[in-house]
């Protein structure tokens, strides 16, 4: 063998074909993986669970201490709401905190690089989540009415519309995106819960006393405060100016926070 053949065996092959690069991770399978994520944790699946448990509770207090011969489906609809309006929003934050707090966001983003479509995912799994638990939790309660009248021997009264069942749905679904908004901000669990807790209790007072002295902040209050914007969803019929406070203040607590925590989130460092 020649020098020249020796020379040729000894460098590499350059002719061989490049591996391709593997075809990013279908969505569908990103959603299922961040859906699973959310129950498959000790604290996650406790938390879901919580939806169905406290519905009971709190229908089976309202059957228990309320007026049984006067119950109808918007008491037990009021009485599933109150701890909703807190369960739903925790899942919320935490569907986007646990990331941080349990360091996992190195091994998540690192599996699918494009973080803005892992963050579309839990969007999208959340707003589900508010949904089918609102609709088991108003189904637990419209149980509890069939049977409270039943047991009296009165008519059940179902006074409840539909559209009034969309708008409280829509307020939950504020609710929950408000705690994903400050989790994406934030990035704490422990921080964003308490951030969500200073906006729901803390803030609506602010705002109550601030009306109280000044005429302009009564009347304009829910064009800027998203809580005064959605309490009419519960109880009254939403007018064309209702509609656009809540779209207003909407844009003010969700829309521009949630952009500068998207950015945050897109550029911060994964530790």
């Amino acid at each position: 063998m020649t020098a020249t053949a020796v020379e040729a065996a000894a460098l590499p092959d350059t002719t061989t074909a490049r591996r391709p690069a593997p075809a990013p991770t279908p969505f569908r399978r990103v959603l299922r993986v961040e859906l699973r994520k959310m129950f498959d944790t000790r604290s996650g699946f406790w938390l879901m669970a919580s939806i169905v448990i406290l519905s009971v509770i709190a229908t089976g207090a309202t059957i228990i201490f309320g007026d049984r011969d006067t119950l109808t489906l918007e008491d037990f609809a009021s009485a599933v709401g109150i701890p909703m309006s807190v369960i739903l929003p925790m899942i919320g934050v935490l569907s986007v905190t646990s990331e941080w707090s349990q360091r996992t966001a190195l091994t998540t983003f690192t599996l699918v690089p494009s973080r803005g479509r892992t963050i579309a995912a839990k969007l999208i799994n959340v707003l589900v989540i508010g949904v089918v638990g609102m609709a088991v939790a108003i189904a637990v309660g419209a149980v509890g009415n069939l049977v409270v009248s039943n047991a009296v021997g009165v008519d059940t009264k179902w006074d409840v519309t539909l559209t009034s069942l969309g708008q409280i749905v829509l307020a939950s679904e504020i609710g929950m995106l408000i705690g994903f908004v400050l989790g994406l901000v934030i990035r704490s669990s422990a921080g964003a819960i308490v951030g969500y807790f200073v906006f729901a209790l803390v803030l609506p007072g602010i705002s109550g006393a601030l009306a109280e002295v000044q005429t302009w902040w009564a009347d304009n209050a829910p064009w800027f405060d998203v809580n005064a914007a959605t309490f009419p969803l519960y109880d009254e019929s939403m007018t064309g100016q209702m509609w656009a406070q809540l779209g207003v203040s909407s844009l003010i607590w969700l829309v521009v926070p949630g952009l500068i925590g998207l950015r945050l989130m897109l550029r911060s460092e994964v530790k």
